[in-house]
């Protein structure tokens, strides 16, 4: 069935648009939904009224979806659950308990189906959960699941005191740097240095030593020849 869509669908058409779909998506979902009509004569005569007045929609959808993104990056959902002792709860937190809470929060409707969590969160622990709030516009929050009676806050002051102490562990861990082993390297070198000069100078009375060596061997044979020569 060929169709003019009335606004956005994500991932399907754009408000204007012109497009041939299923019979049973267009009567079971798009038409009853108001979100396109059948491409008649009148219809199509709309078209450009439509596409524009889509584009309206869409500028100011955008816009105040930033405005949510930002609101929601600042924002911490607690949820307070029942646990065992091994952290595990009995029951789960869902995207719709997540998108409830949110909702509360920032005084305004969150659709379930934006949070985007994979399985639902079955420990205590923080999470850190992304939204997807338009095709464009990403969001993300901190979902602090912590135990009936505990203080959400004190649970996260605790968890960020862990993490400092093991990159600090870390730190210390670490194997020594480039410029570490290169300025160890010239240490070393400079402490052997006085051990050559010394060899140097040991060298230096040696050759001296030779040379008179020679010198006086020289004199000799030179007193012999003329001894030689007397006789």
């Amino acid at each position: 069935m060929k169709v003019v869509f009335l606004e956005d669908v994500s991932g399907v058409a754009q408000g204007g648009d012109v497009k041939e779909v299923k019979n049973g998506f267009a009567r079971n979902y798009l038409i009853p939904k108001n979100l396109a009509v059948p491409a008649t004569h009148n219809a199509l005569q709309r078209v450009a009224r439509i596409a524009k007045e889509s584009e309206v929609t869409r500028i100011s959808t955008i816009k105040d979806m930033k405005a949510l993104a930002e609101a929601l990056n600042e924002v911490q959902v607690n949820v307070e659950m029942r646990a065992g002792t091994s952290g595990r709860l009995y029951g789960s937190v869902t995207n719709a308990i997540i998108a409830e809470q949110l909702s509360e929060l920032v005084g305004q409707e969150i659709d379930r189906r934006t949070i985007l969590l994979a399985e639902p969160l079955r420990e205590l622990g923080i999470f850190d959960i992304g939204l997807r709030l338009h095709p464009e516009i990403d969001a993300e929050v901190k979902v602090v699941v912590h135990a009936i009676g505990s203080d959400p806050d004190a649970v996260v002051a605790e968890a960020a005191a862990r993490a400092e102490a093991a990159s600090e562990e870390d730190d210390e861990d670490e194997e020594p740097t480039a410029e570490v082993v290169v300025a160890e390297a010239t240490a070393a070198t400079e402490e052997e240095a006085p051990e050559e000069e010394s060899a140097a100078e040991v060298e230096e009375p040696v050759a001296e030593l030779e040379e008179e060596t020679v010198a006086e061997v020289e004199e000799e044979s030179t007193d012999e020849t003329e001894e030689s020569d007397e006789q």
